[in-house]
């Protein structure tokens, strides 16, 4: 399968462009906005580079490159158009994306008659959010006869390469008003609120905040919980965590509009202090309801990873999808958000192979 990966010098789609020539089913072209960069992936790899603008990207340019699939992993998708999507559409490629923004994966359905018309898949938030969240919390509640809450927790070590796109997309909901299903309703809450004590296993007790990401919904959407879905993100140092959060007041106040402006700042400060913490990340997906038997269960989904292994978990579903459609697994066609094509034995090989470790636990209290 050709493949054009938009974003491929980037701290994620470097990442994915390594496994995906390593996987060897893949012909691979590293796109982006800077040759000098994409110079250096192609050194590394022996792909094809082509050097492009994704705010200015036309079907033309697809047909050009002759490629099978268009793979969007830059960002930030909280503030993205859906040129790439349309271009996709236009020169009748497949399309995946790694987009975590919320509003975003949510409106990739209005591009379904689209997609199937033009006889391709286009499927969006193939990644830590909503892919694998969703992949997690099907596996451990298979069977149950009810589900009352859903809450998804990632903290990523301090010492793991973030960049500016990541910043930025955090940024854009601290402080925010968000949509949140909770105690049996849809309410509003606030980006970076709710901060309480977590504790993940391997990695240890930590700092969490209310993340607006398509989890949000999706979780809501494939798993009907009857009271609430939550999902938390954690910075590991607590100076950053609780700073960010302060930060978050003043824009909950009116004393600023949004933190957005200020991600290069703050990415900055964040360089500053990534040789501190503890060099390990981790998610968990954590599920209360009524089991096959009726009898009340509380059920965890735990990942850890450590070092420069961490970075690669948002990528994994990606790369699971675009497998499943080179080797002819994946025969739907539309545009949907990737919740419900991967199962979690999709992600084993390739966590065993990284030195990923993951486990499920049956919580004692299930109250």
């Amino acid at each position: 399968m050709r493949v054009l990966l938009i974003g491929a010098s980037g701290n994620f789609g470097r990442r994915l462009a390594r496994l995906m020539v390593r996987d060897g089913g893949f012909d691979m072209i590293a796109a982006g906005r800077r040759q000098s960069a994409l110079d250096d992936v192609a050194a590394e790899l022996g792909c094809e580079t082509l050097m492009l603008d994704r705010d200015a990207i036309d079907a033309g340019t697809l047909r050009s490159a002759n490629v099978d699939l268009l793979i969007d992993a830059s960002g930030p998708f909280q503030t993205s158009d859906t040129r790439v999507v349309e271009a996709a559409l236009g020169a009748g490629v497949h399309y995946i994306d790694i987009a975590d923004g919320r509003a975003f994966v949510a409106g990739i359905t209005a591009f379904d008659a689209a997609a199937k018309a033009a006889n391709v898949a286009v499927i969006c938030g193939a990644s830590s959010t909503p892919a694998l969240s969703d992949a997690a919390a099907s596996y451990i509640t298979k069977g149950w006869q009810s589900i009352d809450s859903l809450r998804v927790v990632i903290s990523p070590s301090n010492r793991q390469p973030r960049g500016v796109a990541v910043i930025a997309a955090i940024l854009t909901y601290v402080g925010q008003p968000l949509r949140m299903f909770t105690q049996g309703k849809w309410q509003t809450a606030y980006g970076w609120g709710d901060t309480r004590r977590m504790t993940l296993p391997r990695v240890g007790r930590r700092w969490a905040s209310l993340c607006d990401t398509p989890d949000l919904d999706q979780l809501v959407l494939r798993h009907a919980p009857r009271v609430e879905a939550r999902f938390y993100a954690s910075l590991e140092l607590s100076i950053m965590h609780l700073g960010l959060m302060a930060l978050a007041w003043l824009v909950r106040v009116g004393l600023l509009k949004s933190l957005f402006p200020f991600a290069r700042v703050l990415n900055w400060l964040a360089g500053w202090l990534e040789p501190f913490g503890n060099d390990w990340g981790g998610m968990t997906v954590d599920a209360k309801g009524h089991g096959p038997d009726g009898k009340a269960q509380h059920s965890l989904w735990w990942l850890a990873a450590k070092g420069d292994i961490g970075p690669h978990v948002p990528i994994l579903a990606a790369l699971a999808t675009a497998r499943a459609l080179r080797d002819g697994l994946l025969t739907w066609r539309g545009a949907a958000p990737c919740v419900g094509f991967l199962d979690l034995a999709a992600f084993d090989a390739d966590f065993a192979e990284l030195g990923i470790q993951t486990g499920i636990e049956l919580v004692a209290d299930s109250g």
